[in-house]
């Protein structure tokens, strides 16, 4: 095996483990052993999981924009919640006359004496439009916010503060029963997606399968332009955004592309979060979640995509349990996580990882180099 095979081997070896421990391995051990077995992956934390790898695609996204593009979003929970209200909205109308009232509209509009569907639900009827608002409709959001921002030279914590004056408006707007999307009870009790039933543990098992790869796919997309001229690019505007400019380049064209690429990646994840939990309110898109959004790729490692997925991950899972066993403990273990990764660990835990082995091959490297020295020199 030549160099050039052996570095691409090693290169990809651990990626097509992870993809084939997540996408076949996962969902056979949910199938395969019996219903006692130690191993056996149950229904509940399939589509558990399901959920923390919905919230890793958005971390990706994340990721790009703060970890290599240096521009912290207080405000992407607002375009996860807009590709997670397209989906709900072609769910809500799945439902069809299977509702509490037997009517063709939601149940939420005729509990607020709505007569008719409003003009803006109607092309959600259609699956195949839904899939294409849950990417344009963040994206656009996004292109317009940024497209103002980015122009005005808008950055550092000034950035921050608009993109969470964003979030709170946004939750506020989606709290109100005049926009029609549920008020503050948001939407839910979907039954059924292209016709498979939801609570249906082949079709929570199918939604998983779909999740992973499109983590998988999200992961290969931002890891190509990160390794790209155009990687390089963000790079050099997070570490020297006025000498980027002094070289005759424009910083705003490739902040607001990157910016609108972490908003369809948002959305993506919103539209994949709702069929697996079943509902989505205007709790998912506030400031609150933002922030968490952003712990989760600090406490990862931020500029290290894989450490921004695993974050997402980890930290939403010590929420499951904390919120299972200790639920007042939750939100201080929250803002203690964070602390803690500002002052005592800011590389996060693949960063860490990075460090603690770069210093290993340092002290070895040191090591030989003074019984090279030792063996001329006894």
């Amino acid at each position: 095996m030549g160099k050039v095979s052996a570095s691409l081997f090693r290169t990809w070896l651990p990626f097509m483990i992870v993809a084939l421990f997540l996408v076949v391995i996962l969902p056979l051990l949910n199938v395969l052993p019996d219903e006692g077995a130690w191993y056996r992956v149950s229904n509940f934390s399939l589509n558990l999981f399901g959920k923390f790898l919905a919230y890793a695609i958005l971390a990706l996204g994340l990721d790009l924009i703060w970890g290599y593009t240096g521009i912290l979003s207080l405000g992407h929970g607002v375009f996860f919640g807009l590709g997670a209200y397209c989906m709900g909205m072609h769910l809500a109308l799945s439902i069809g006359t299977e509702g509490v009232y037997r009517s063709n509209l939601p149940d939420f509009m005729v509990w607020n004496r709505v007569t008719e569907l409003p003009l803006f639900w109607k092309p959600f009827y259609s699956f195949g439009f839904t899939l294409l608002a849950v990417f344009l409709v963040p994206m656009l959001f996004a292109t317009i916010f940024g497209f103002f921002a980015f122009r005005s030279r808008i950055r550092g914590v000034y950035f921050s503060i608009i993109t969470q004056a964003l979030a709170l408006s946004a939750w506020l707007t989606f709290n109100r029963n005049s926009l029609n999307l549920g008020g503050t009870n948001g939407l839910t009790d979907f039954k059924t997606l292209l016709g498979f039933p939801l609570q249906n543990p082949g079709t929570k098992r199918g939604l998983y399968i779909i999740t992973a790869i499109c983590l998988l796919g999200a992961y290969l997309l931002c890891r190509w332009i990160v390794r790209s001229r155009l990687g390089r690019m963000l790079i050099a505007i997070r570490d020297g955004e006025n000498r980027v400019r002094f070289l005759g380049y424009s910083p705003a064209e490739f902040k607001l592309f990157v910016f609108v690429l972490s908003a369809g990646l948002a959305g993506l994840a919103g539209a994949l979060y709702v069929p697996q939990v079943g509902i989505i309110t205007p709790g998912a898109i506030g400031v609150l979640p933002s922030i968490e959004m952003v712990v989760w790729v600090a406490v990862g490692g931020r500029g290290t995509l894989v450490g921004a997925a695993l974050g997402a991950v980890v930290v939403n899972w010590m929420r499951s349990f904390l919120t299972t066993h200790y639920p007042d403990f939750w939100l201080y273990f929250l803002g203690g996580l964070f602390i803690a990764v500002v002052l005592l660990f800011p590389d996060g835990i693949i960063g860490s990882l990075r460090q603690l082995h770069r210093n290993y091959l340092r002290e070895r490297s040191f090591f030989k180099r003074k019984q090279a020295a030792l063996a001329v020199n006894p």
